[in-house]
């Protein structure tokens, strides 16, 4: 996480004029850079002069200092199985999510001040004013309350919830003006959907209130652990929960086969439970969301912001999409997509028959009665390049229903986890129980 600290522009205004003056800068980057090759006699392409070092610099820069919207908006452009993002736009969000800016002292304060009172200090034994951690629309600091429990106390970015809409049709113009946004996406129902995530993820009270019901939920589990929720410190823009010690999940990579299979295992489970018993899926695959506690071999769950309640009619629909994929039904599957949402939009038989394959694509690891090697399948990569020729070479890009959209960012999110942490789970057995239609 960056160490620098520098104030977050509240107000909408100044949050565009920080990036009309980057589009400026970049476009007069780009200006001189052609100057120069012209007068080489090179014939430079739009897109090399646009991501120059310098620019990717530039805006990498100026979209970590606004922070929500950029990162949420790239998260969406990528969370469909094809990567539709230029891969140097990739890289500049990955850069970002390590790279926020830490909050200032004093506009820190005030955020604190806003949700909790002049006398916020009250409620703490200690509080560290060091974030322990960044994420798109806040950061995390560590706390002691007066009974010396530990807490995690995660605190908002102030304007973020006030700058939502605006922020995100602003980058939404900026990276399709520089060129990072493909001709054929049509980005604009993709930025309605970020706008809605966006506002349901500053609402710290209702990520709050999915936290608890999760905590009824797997209360009875043994290997998961969801932080309790201090509600008497709660707000919409402050978010106060035990703090959960371990390591991140990526680690648990340097651990033996069997230890990796297993939390593969129960992460795996969980989705399943997630989607077919619990009717609410935490979306977000983001690794940092989960922490595994070695000692107790068990998992921790950090973040609900993201957290989608789905119909009785969509469950089944995946029910139905399962089974057939398994039955070797195609038309079952077509009518399951439809039950769904999906072919809402006039798309051609080939293309209807590219979302069937990637479907199925996707169910290959419930063929096999047997552990299914992530990693040596490749499947997560090949997934990423049938969704990519699938919006890409054929000049279409098709976006599910929201819903679905959400589900498989989550699924592809666990079989990349699976494949980096080399785990071999048997995904039929999980899957089987939930497929009696």
């Amino acid at each position: 996480m960056s160490t620098k600290q520098k104030n977050i522009p509240t107000h909408r205004i100044s949050r565009f004029g920080k990036l009309a003056s980057l589009a400026t800068r970049v476009a007069g980057n780009v200006l001189t850079e052609g100057t120069k090759q012209l007068a080489k006699g090179q014939r430079p392409k739009a897109k090399d002069l646009i991501l120059t070092p310098a620019n990717i610099s530039r805006l990498t820069e100026q979209l970590a200092h606004l922070r929500g919207a950029a990162m949420k908006l790239g998260q969406m452009l990528s969370m469909d199985a094809g990567d539709v993002l230029e891969p140097e736009l990739a890289d500049i969000l990955a850069r970002l999510r390590s790279d926020a800016d830490p909050l200032p002292a004093k506009q820190l304060n005030q955020v604190l001040e806003g949700a909790l009172g002049a006398d916020w200090k009250l409620q703490f034994a200690a509080f560290n004013f060091k974030p322990v951690a960044s994420a798109s629309i806040g950061q995390v600091h560590q706390a002691y309350n007066d009974d010396g429990e530990k807490l995690a106390v995660k605190v908002q970015y102030p304007g973020i919830r006030k700058s939502i809409n605006s922020d995100v049709d602003n980058v939404g113009t900026l990276l399709s003006i520089v060129g990072l946004i493909p001709e054929s996406v049509d980005y604009k129902g993709l930025l309605e959907e970020a706008k809605k995530q966006l506002h349901d993820e500053a609402d710290y009270q209702r990520e709050a209130n999915f936290a608890q019901r999760y905590y009824q939920a797997l209360q009875n589990t043994d290997h998961f652990v969801v932080p309790n929720i201090h509600t008497d410190i709660t707000s919409e823009s402050v978010l106060a929960m035990d703090f959960l010690e371990g390591i991140s999940i990526e680690n648990v990579e340097t651990l033996a086969q069997p230890d990796r299979d297993l939390v593969m295992h129960r992460l795996l489970e969980l989705m399943f439970r997630e989607l077919f018993d619990f009717k609410m899926v935490q979306t977000d695959p983001n690794f940092a969301n989960y922490l595994y506690m070695p000692e107790s071999k068990q998992i921790g769950l950090l973040d609900f912001g993201a957290t989608r309640e789905y119909s009785d009619r969509f469950s089944d629909g995946y029910r139905k999409a399962f089974s057939s994929v398994v039955q070797g039904s195609e038309s079952g599957l077509n009518d399951a997509l439809e039950q769904i949402g999906f072919f809402s939009q006039d798309i051609l038989p080939e293309q209807r028959r590219a979302i069937l394959n990637l479907v199925k694509l996707a169910c290959e690891p419930m063929l096999v009665d047997e552990e299914y090697d992530f990693r040596a399948s490749g499947l997560a990569m090949r997934l990423r390049e049938a969704g990519t020729i699938l919006s890409m070479e054929q000049d279409y890009w098709h976006t599910p229903p929201a819903d679905a959209l959400f589900l498989h960012r989550k699924i592809g999110g666990m079989y990349l986890l699976a494949a980096r942490l080399g785990a071999k789970v048997n995904i039929h057995q999980l899957a089987t129980p939930y497929l009696q239609v």
